[in-house]
């Protein structure tokens, strides 16, 4: 399976060329959106090319989350811990953001691999914002104690209005995810997807990873939660954390692979669903890559086309062919009892898994 990567590969992109180029003194303006959650907004201007101001918009907290001033708790000490002086917090940030800071190229180290090194620290700030409260406590099971005023449930955002529970006791973390998608089949198979999960952990490699669990109704740890927060049409996961998981440099993988756990799984389930469809359309699979090169050809001569419109054309090319896949009825496969089967286009095998 494939781990997310901590850094953002297009930040550090950003950043990498600046550094190369800070004498040409480019402008730079970009915004984009990662894990469908965090929104990015970096900027420089001609006069002042070793300094960015770098903004971030975080997910909106449900109302059983603990945020200060817009930000998770601990945020702004883990910020400042992690890039001392490269870093600058500003007060308030930008418009419509959560944080924004100005980083100063010059105050870079000079050696190229601790450069490089800080450039990547940099590109993870989503990680270090969100992960502190995860962070701090899973520094105090470390060390076998329990954070101040966290002894009981503890609510953390992971996306949009939806949040993920940990329960903290001096010798172990219990950590709960409702597992919640608004598509049906990506329900269906993040329930199957998730169940395998769980039963990979009792493999011999894995004996050593926290033990995992997965339930359709919430699990006791979730009592006094409130009601709505407990909606997981593809149930909850749980895993129950000791020190040992924690322990040195173990400690930001841990962080990191639980502040994504659900786009670990969104991201295997869509894996899925491609994979299903090029088993079954594959032949036509090969029709749409061939007309997709042909739009891009054609755009890339100088055909006046938005990237919006040629998504469109190779969408509607894509469910053209998928319905072209549908054989004739009298060219049906017979079984012995003369029994016809016939292949679903995508639209129907949706509204027969609705219904």
């Amino acid at each position: 399976m494939i781990l997310l990567q901590s850094h953002s590969r297009y930040l550090l992109e950003i950043l990498s060329n600046r550094v190369q180029n800070v004498e040409k003194g480019v402008e730079l303006d970009c915004n984009w959106v990662e894990f469908g959650d965090i929104r990015y907004h970096i900027q420089a201007s001609i006069k002042s090319p070793h300094l960015l101001l770098l903004s971030v918009s975080l997910p909106t907290p449900p109302p059983e989350t603990v945020f200060f001033g817009g930000l998770p708790l601990g945020a702004i000490e883990a910020v400042k811990a992690a890039y001392g002086p490269v870093i600058q917090i500003l007060d308030p940030p930008r418009d419509g953001f959560n944080l924004t800071v100005k980083l100063n190229l010059t105050k870079l180290p000079p050696d190229e691999e601790t450069k490089t090194s800080l450039l990547v620290k940099i590109a993870s700030l989503r990680e270090v914002v969100m992960g502190a409260p995860l962070r701090v406590m899973l520094k105090h099971l470390a060390s076998r104690t329990v954070a101040p005023d966290m002894d009981g449930l503890v609510a953390l955002v992971h996306r949009p209005t939806e949040s993920f529970f940990l329960v903290p006791q001096a010798e172990k973390v219990t950590v709960v995810f409702p597992m919640r998608f608004k598509d049906s089949i990506d329900t269906v198979l993040a329930t199957s997807f998730l169940q395998e999960f769980v039963e990979a952990r009792r493999t011999a490699g894995l004996v050593n990873a926290p033990p995992c669990s997965w339930s359709p109704s919430p699990p006791l740890e979730l009592k006094g939660a409130a009601v709505e927060a407990l909606f997981a049409n593809a149930g909850f996961v749980s895993f129950v954390l000791f020190p040992r998981h924690v322990e040195g440099i173990k400690l930001d993988k841990t962080v990191w692979n639980l502040s994504t756990f659900h786009a670990y799984v969104n991201y295997h389930v869509k894996v899925i669903q491609m994979f299903c469809l090029i088993q079954i359309y594959g032949a036509n699979f090969q029709i749409v890559l061939r007309r997709i090169h042909a739009h891009s050809n054609e755009a890339a001569c100088g055909v006046p086309d938005s990237g919006r419109t040629l998504i469109c054309v190779y969408v509607c090319i894509l469910f053209q062919a998928l319905d072209r896949a549908k054989p004739d009825k009298e060219k049906a496969k017979k079984t012995g009892q003369s029994r016809s089967f016939k292949r679903l286009s995508l639209k129907e095998a949706r509204s027969g898994l609705k219904s």
